[in-house]
């Protein structure tokens, strides 16, 4: 356990070293300010529209940073030949991946903390119905998201070639996925065969992120999901996060590192 929180230490400094956090964080804030700059706000539409666009922005910028910040863990550790000190200590090839997925998870929620406080601070500035148990609810559910797709930006980065390539694929898979996974089963009704039978598993097969997304309960200040159905999001979550964990442990154990 000393070797994983190591590992997830490292990977923590290394994320509030680079910029992208700060960036993002930055012009997420500029853009809503400018757009709650406006001097109508006693129209309850233009709270909803605003509060709609900083959560928008709070998922963009979050897959950014998750994807980004797991998906050049591998490669930046192979160009510059830290793994081999890394594994020689020794660390196992499974200590490594699960290190460098905490350290990226809890930078995540660190980060995740920061955006959604903002969010807080300024809905309870111009909404009177705020509820901060909606937010944490919502805060929950996203992180549980975010360990998803880290999960698959670290299976990505030993499939692909470059970093580059990993993240738009993960990126784009993801966007997908929150756009269009939860309609697969729809769309497959209208298919023939053997195509209806590929996009009904394909629609099994796919983790749901769009099960995590409840912008909307929280933009028109719904009640939002109770207890019991977060704690099976949050066992979902887990359980696909340890299948892509594994999944990737296992193809890099097989990996030639030189």
């Amino acid at each position: 356990m000393n070797i994983l929180l190591a590992l997830a230490g490292v990977v923590i400094k290394e994320l509030y070293r680079r910029k992208d956090f700060y960036v993002l964080f930055v012009l997420t804030a500029l853009i809503t300010l400018l757009l709650g700059s406006v001097s109508f706000f006693d129209d309850k539409r233009i709270i909803r529209y605003l509060k709609e666009i900083c959560l928008l922005l709070i998922w963009i910028s979050s897959l950014v940073i998750a994807i980004l910040t797991a998906g050049r863990q591998i490669p930046s550790e192979k160009e510059s030949r830290t793994i081999f000190p890394l594994l020689a200590k020794p660390v196992s090839r499974a200590q490594m991946i699960l290190g460098k997925f905490l350290g990226c998870w809890f930078a995540c929620g660190f980060a995740l903390l920061v955006f959604y406080l903002f969010f807080i601070v300024l809905s309870g500035t111009h909404d009177h119905e705020f509820s901060m148990l909606t937010c944490l609810k919502a805060l929950w559910l996203h992180w549980m998201c975010l360990a998803i797709i880290i999960a698959m930006a670290l299976l990505g980065s030993i499939l692909f070639a470059s970093v580059s390539a990993n993240a738009t694929i993960i990126f784009i898979t993801a966007i997908g996925i929150l756009l269009v996974g939860g309609h697969l089963n729809t769309a497959a009704v209208d298919l023939t065969e053997p195509t209806q039978s590929i996009v009904t598993a394909l629609y099994y097969a796919i983790p749901h992120l769009e099960w995590f997304d409840v912008r909307d309960l929280v933009v028109h200040d719904r009640n939002i999901v109770q207890f019991l159905p977060i704690l099976g999001a949050t066992a979902y979550a887990g359980v696909y996060t340890t299948l892509l964990l594994g999944l990737t442990v296992r193809l890099f154990k097989r990996k030639n590192l030189v």
